[in-house]
């Protein structure tokens, strides 16, 4: 702290992870476990550590209303809107929160919550229920508990590999179904729809699934009857201790304590030394001298040419620089803005000014989600795709496979998933080129936008069954002067057949010419018999 006057507190924290080689599950630093750590130091009197940038605490009460009113602008029904309603309501979409929902979100769960919103511990995701487009549930999950003897009990680990396996299992640490929504059934099928998506979500956001699932339930207040519902099973009773900092204390309220096991295997890979909690050692290094970067054609010239929407005032980092830093942060492994800032953080000032850093500092996790959430993504796409296309350059004989794929987690029950056609360089997995569609069956009208801008002389394009067309393959031919591999199924019933006859017309043929071949001719002499020597 005294040799670098001026640092944050993140930045004492990532020290401290370097130090110590302190990685979460899924590789990246423990930031935010180190700056607590450090903050426990602070509170002993050990150290003082710089002044927070910003405000600590909770927002205010005028903040807290507002924003809840993006997350339910309807407001809260009246008797007579709540007396309209009829049925269960058909679509059921549980998803996590965005960004701008978190105090709204806060907000709906101090209100209507009997314990109120709380700090979640360790690994977090928040969730929104919609019923029908209706906002009607909220849902929480963080760190498992340190200590649940009736949930130890039943797994049967040691302590020792508890703590090594503690990171697969997530705590329900609230669970609220709005007040005004009394649908029959709904908490059931909105922890049901949760728990169905709920080690996907943690893999994509902690870099690692999630094998078993928590909750404590007060049983002076409820019976479980919803965790009873969604199959969770009830292993005993807590003995009426909570933890308040880093102590516990004796309230007289033991919890009754329920599992749910994600996979059916979950007690093997929590009891063994083998799980699905793979760590990783870190970001791949990027030889940042083999990369097309400056000159004509290079990396700066196409990103410099990307619109910035930022306001002048206050920017720090050029836009150029932002994307080059994002592209090779991906390229060494990262899949979150999270991700992307802590491997900005671990470079040389060298390597930060090489990518365009005048001044050689990291940017953080939030310039990046300011800026590509204020960027035109496909305009960025397109120009990429473009250059990467230039980089590898289609050569006569080289694939190209076409395929359409949903991206998963992109629909948040107000519209629909984001489905993407893309062409993909065979042997490298190189994206050439790729176009949103509006449906999976509109892909068929897609190609042609897609593969505009390729050079496709002379390279094999393969497709499956859906854009087995013949104008698709016409345009290949004649005005792409390409070849194509295309899959026949069910879809085209007359091609397949014609395709299947063929094939058994000239296996026929084949069986006849072997066949011909085996038998002896006609007039062929046997040789006599030997004469008998006894």
């Amino acid at each position: 702290m005294e040799s670098g006057p001026g640092r944050t507190r993140q930045d004492l924290a990532r020290d401290v992870c370097r130090a110590f080689g302190w990685r979460r599950p899924n590789g990246t630093w423990a930031v935010r476990s180190a700056r607590e750590l450090l903050i426990r130091i602070e509170q002993a009197g050990v150290v003082r550590l710089p002044v927070p940038r910003r405000a600590q605490g909770r927002p205010r009460r005028e903040e807290i209303e507002t924003a809840a009113a993006v997350l339910y602008p309807a407001g809260v029904p009246t008797a007579a809107a709540l007396s309209a309603r009829q049925g269960s309501g058909s679509t059921l979409v549980v998803r996590p929160i965005h960004a701008d929902e978190l105090l709204g979100w806060r907000a709906h769960l101090e209100r209507f919550h009997y314990l109120g919103d709380a700090a979640l511990v360790g690994e977090q995701i928040r969730y929104v229920a919609h019923l029908d487009g209706e906002l009607v549930a909220l849902l929480s999950w963080g760190a498992a508990s340190l200590r649940n003897g009736p949930r130890d009990r039943y797994v049967g680990w040691d302590e020792a590999t508890k703590k090594r396996k503690l990171a697969l299992v997530v705590n329900n640490a609230r669970f609220l179904i709005l007040p005004w929504n009394g649908r029959p059934h709904l908490a059931s099928r909105v922890l049901g729809a949760n728990l169905r998506r709920l080690s996907r979500d943690w893999e994509a956001v902690y870099g690692h699934g999630v094998v078993l699932a928590e909750t404590f339930v007060d049983p002076s207040r409820f019976r479980g009857t919803c965790y009873r519902a969604s199959n969770w099973v009830c292993v005993g009773e807590t003995k009426g201790w909570s933890k308040s900092g880093g102590a516990y204390r004796f309230n007289g309220q033991p919890k009754s304590v329920w599992i749910y096991p994600l996979r059916r295997d979950f007690k093997e890979l929590l009891c063994t030394t083998a799980g699905a909690c793979r760590r990783k050692e870190g970001f791949m290094v990027i030889d940042l001298q083999k990369l097309p970067l400056d000159g004509q054609g290079g990396l700066f010239e196409i990103l410099a040419s990307v619109p910035d929407s930022r306001k002048r005032r206050g920017v720090r980092h050029k836009v150029q620089s932002l994307l080059a830093t994002a592209i090779c942060a991906v390229l060494a492994g990262a899949r979150s803005f999270t991700a992307m800032g802590e491997w900005a953080a671990e470079q040389s000032v060298e390597t930060l000014q090489r990518l365009g850093s005048k001044r050689g500092k990291a940017p953080s996790e939030r310039t990046y989600r300011r800026l590509f959430d204020s960027l035109d993504v496909e305009d960025l796409d397109r120009r990429t795709g473009n250059w990467i296309a230039a980089q590898q350059r289609l050569e006569p004989g080289s694939g190209l496979a076409m395929d359409g794929k949903t991206v998963r987690g992109s629909g948040d029950g107000k519209k629909p998933a984001i489905h993407l056609l893309s062409a993909i360089l065979h042997g490298s997995s190189a994206v050439m080129a790729q176009i949103a569609v509006e449906s999976k069956t509109n892909e068929i009208t897609k190609v042609e936008p897609l593969l505009a801008n390729l050079n496709l002389e002379g390279v094999v394009v393969t497709g499956d069954a859906l854009l087995t067309q013949r104008e698709i393959a016409r345009h290949l031919v004649e005005d792409k002067h390409a070849d194509y591999v295309f899959t026949a199924k069910d879809n085209q019933p007359t091609l397949k057949k014609d395709i299947a006859g063929l094939f058994s017309a000239q296996e026929q043929e084949a069986k006849r010419g072997q066949q011909a071949r085996k038998e002896p001719p006609a007039t062929e002499a046997f040789p006599p018999s030997a004469p008998d020597r006894r």
